[in-house]
């Protein structure tokens, strides 16, 4: 038989699956948690601790986490393609989850932890490695749990709220121990000696422990929690002789799908502004606009109200305009909104920080741009979800572990891209290593301001360019299960 037609034949699960409870999507979605988690530890407080606090050139910081996420995003297509094919008692995917949880907990615990007085030597290897293994370890979390998405429903519309659940629930639980942090540990850990508690170590040291606590719990409840769905998921093909040229030309036949290609460059440009975006985040909130803990806490906090906006918006979006389009809609909006406050700060028609206006037009800007760009990657998720079928019809094969590692595969090694752009706007507009607030100039804020906007951009509207080009619809979707007798 066809390796295609024996991928068709076992393209289906064994029994036809009950409804999926409450429990079950809430389990699955609480499962993002530990991803948003050590997602956010990377991408809002790894180059601001590395750099400000433990005195790490940023230039360096920067080097490392490029490095680990490139490594890290070579892993991706092996545990993806590896997912799709592992045969076991619990699954494809299962085994892979379970595995993953302690070694995600404790390293990414001592990435927090790095050794006192060493020399930045030492501190760039320390991170390096620590990173690399982070990063690695949750990849056979994230990716063959996100796989998991288009085997518990075939249908267009459900996906998105599986899917808006994942993500509201991942944001949430990511954006409460960032709240937790500027509103109870940073004001808590102010000492004579510091007197803002966002550059004394012992609070990233503690805010390790707590949040590898929370990461392995998370692993643990998404993948128990939806454990009694096996029986109902596709399982694996049948055992073939893995070759480099049967590997390879699989991926290559997969990866081919014209839609897939869009999400693809998508992806790649979204991922490149969103390192940028995020490792610049703290540093407008810390030096361009001046906030203390609090009120960076408080922005915060606006993103858990950002998280209903998406959760409750993408469902409406995808019904009423389908998913490409309603992508491309919220996305404009979203992405042409994002740097408007700093804009008007460069043509000086903001008052000066010390207006609380500023704050409130800040914090308002925020809520509802981040509630837009969460619209928006709910919904290019789902059409990620939709490609299985489509290419399913063409190659006889399921391969959602493909599709998932190779939208996280460039999503990483691009992302780190992005971080270095953050780093090279840092090193341009000469901000001092270690500089307390007050010892930051006006061109120097000026130069981050400038430097910045036009980039990001440009990041973003050249990807919503690239995901026009998506081709699949509701119609394209339904026809695709008739072809496929589901």
């Amino acid at each position: 038989m066809h390796d295609a037609d024996c991928g068709a034949a076992a393209g289906r699960p064994p029994v036809s699956p009950p409804p999926l409870g409450r429990w079950t999507k809430l389990a699955f979605g609480s499962g993002a948690v530990a991803p948003g988690v050590a997602t956010g530890g990377f991408e809002f407080f790894l180059l601001i601790y590395y750099s400000q606090v433990v005195g790490l050139d940023a230039r360096l910081v920067g080097l490392a986490i490029l490095i680990a996420l490139i490594c890290d995003a070579i892993s991706d297509p092996i545990v993806g393609y590896w997912s799709d094919n592992f045969h076991s008692r619990w699954g494809r995917r299962h085994p892979m989850m379970y595995a993953s949880a302690i070694p995600v907990a404790l390293s990414f615990f001592l990435l927090w932890s790095p050794p006192e007085g060493a020399s930045q030597t030492v501190l760039f290897w320390y991170l390096l490695v620590l990173a690399v293994t982070v990063r690695t370890a949750i990849t056979f979390y994230r990716t063959p749990s996100a796989a998991l998405t288009p085997d518990l429903t075939p249908d267009y519309s459900e996906r998105t709220k599986l899917i808006s659940l994942r993500y509201f629930l991942g944001w949430t639980g990511g954006n409460a121990v960032a709240v937790w942090m500027f509103f109870i540990l940073f004001p808590r850990s102010k000492t004579p000696e510091i007197a803002d508690g966002r550059f004394n170590p012992d609070a990233y040291l503690t805010y390790g422990v707590v949040a590898s606590v929370v990461i392995l719990l998370s692993i643990l409840i998404g993948s128990i929690g939806v454990h009694s769905r096996i029986p109902y998921l596709t399982p694996a093909p049948p055992k073939r002789r893995f070759t480099l040229t049967l590997i390879f030309g699989e991926l290559f036949e997969t990866l081919s799908n014209r839609s897939f290609l869009a999400l693809f460059a998508g992806a790649m440009l979204f991922g490149i502004a969103a390192g940028l975006s995020s490792g610049m985040s703290l540093y407008f909130f810390t030096y361009f606009w001046g906030f203390s803990e609090i009120e960076t806490g408080m922005v915060f906090l606006g993103t858990f109200a950002a998280v209903l906006i998406g959760f409750v918006l993408a469902p409406i979006a995808s019904r009423r305009l389908g998913k490409k389009r309603g992508a491309i809609i919220v996305g404009l909006i979203a992405f042409l909104g994002a740097p408007l406050p700093i804009v008007l700060r460069l043509l000086g028609l903001l008052p000066p920080n010390d207006d609380p206006f500023v704050f409130w037009f800040v914090l308002c800007a925020q809520v509802i741009d981040v509630g837009l760009i969460i619209c928006f990657q709910i919904l290019f998720a789902a059409m990620l979800a939709d490609l299985v079928e489509d290419s399913e019809v063409t190659t006889g094969r399921r391969s959602e572990g493909v599709f998932y590692a190779a939208e996280t595969f460039v999503d990483k090694s691009v992302r780190g891209i992005g971080v270095m752009a953050a780093s090279a706007v840092l090193t341009f507009a000469a901000l001092p290593t270690g500089a307390k607030v007050e010892e930051v100039g006006a061109d120097t804020l000026w130069w981050m301001g400038a430097l910045y906007v036009p980039l990001v951009l440009a990041l973003w509207l050249s990807m919503i360019a690239v995901i026009a080009q998506y081709r699949i619809d509701e119609a394209k979707h339904e026809a695709n299960l008739r072809q496929l007798g589901r």
